[in-house]
């Protein structure tokens, strides 16, 4: 019995290790199902978002900000849990050779010296006695203080890469409305009368997809935690940004080339987030009938709206701009139903934006 005890034990502390490393360190996606924090993070965001679909309003969206945060919480406990129980498990594989004021040392008391150990804690009220028991509780230490020493430096390079993204996003409040929407955003451009302007938006928003998936990719979590403000997201940008490129690659408010091209070079580095982000969060694109976000009599308000400054839309453009909106707002469709986060219209809300009214107004 004491050997399977101890090779349940060492595969614990394996596992945990090793996800803790994946998680943390590693900056690459991991494809592999069968992992722990995936598992985590399934099983714990069901029954909360579960919760959060019968809010309304506000109340949802309160709610579910604070899932991002503190499922790292819990997460960092279980991990904790389930070292100390491995070495626990490995001192009473090895016997329980332990010095205790009572003299018997039982489970509860292998469980007592793992924990006392990990946390570095040194009561020295119970103590190893044997040379195993030693080396299993300096191995422990060891592990326990490098094990927190990492989760203390992961924080911060979580929220670095969190502020990043947000920043881009609330800039996006004056020049798409809130919500953000790409007819309101190409309106606003346009009135500005200068190609470049354009050009330069698209040239920065390419540089936040390409950080967007890089950060994600690496933090999964990143994705869970929701904008400071209840008409943004990251994914009602990436919709906004994708929107906006398939309507100047279709030849809206569009006469230089220029800008032609770095649009399309925007929506691939943004289409190329959508579908990576929609592999890490395990959503299936959703049918094609499910994401008609621009339906006929919408296309036309669209582009009276535009028109004023745009002129309309021929056939050709027609056909290139369902094309590209085959290419991705299945995949949208598809996050914005499993993060509860609503994907923005294409036309705009005609609602003051977020900085033209404050909680007294």
């Amino acid at each position: 019995m004491e050997p399977l005890v101890a090779v349940v034990g060492f595969v614990l502390i394996l596992v945990v290790l090793w996800d803790g490393f994946e998680t943390i360190v590693l900056p690459r996606r991991v494809t592999r199902q069968l992992r722990l924090t995936r598992l985590f993070y399934r099983y714990t965001w069901l029954p909360w978002s579960a919760i959060g679909r019968r809010l309304r309003g506000n109340r949802r969206e309160t709610y579910l900000s604070f899932y991002g945060p503190l499922s790292l919480i819990f997460l960092v406990m279980v991990w904790a849990s389930m070292l100390v129980l491995g070495f626990a498990l490995l001192q009473w594989a090895g016997g329980s050779r332990l010095e205790t004021p009572t003299g018997t040392a039982s489970f509860g008391t292998d469980i007592y010296m793992s924990a006392t150990s990990f946390f570095t804690l040194g009561l020295g009220d119970v103590t190893p006695h044997s040379s195993l028991s030693r080396a299993i509780t300096a191995v422990e230490a060891g592990a326990g203080f490098g094990f927190l020493a990492l989760v203390i430096t992961y924080l911060p390079v979580l929220y670095q890469a969190f502020s990043r993204r947000e920043v881009s996003i609330s800039l996006l409040d004056s020049r798409a409305g809130s919500p953000p929407s790409a007819g309101e955003l190409l309106a606003r451009l346009a009135r500005r009368e200068r190609q470049q302007v354009l050009v330069e938006f698209l040239q920065e928003w390419e540089r936040w997809a390409a950080e967007l998936l890089e950060s994600h990719l690496s933090y999964p979590v990143l994705g869970l935690y929701r904008s400071q403000h209840e008409r943004q997201s990251w994914l009602a940008a990436l919709t906004v940004i994708l929107d906006t490129c398939a309507l100047v690659v279709s030849g809206i408010g569009v006469r230089s080339g220029h800008a032609i091209e770095e649009a399309r070079l925007t929506f691939a580095m943004a289409r190329h987030a959508a579908v990576d982000l929609s592999q890490i969060f395990n959503t299936a694109p959703a049918a094609s009938r499910e994401t008609d976000r621009l339906p006929p009599e919408d296309l036309v308000r669209l582009l009276e709206v535009l028109g004023q400054h745009t002129g309309a839309l021929d056939e050709d453009g027609k056909g290139k701009l369902a094309e590209s909106r085959e290419m991705y707002e299945p995949y949208l469709a598809a996050l914005s139903r499993y993060l509860l986060m609503p994907v923005p219209s294409w036309l705009p809300s005609g609602r003051p934006d977020d900085w033209q009214s404050t909680a007294w107004e």
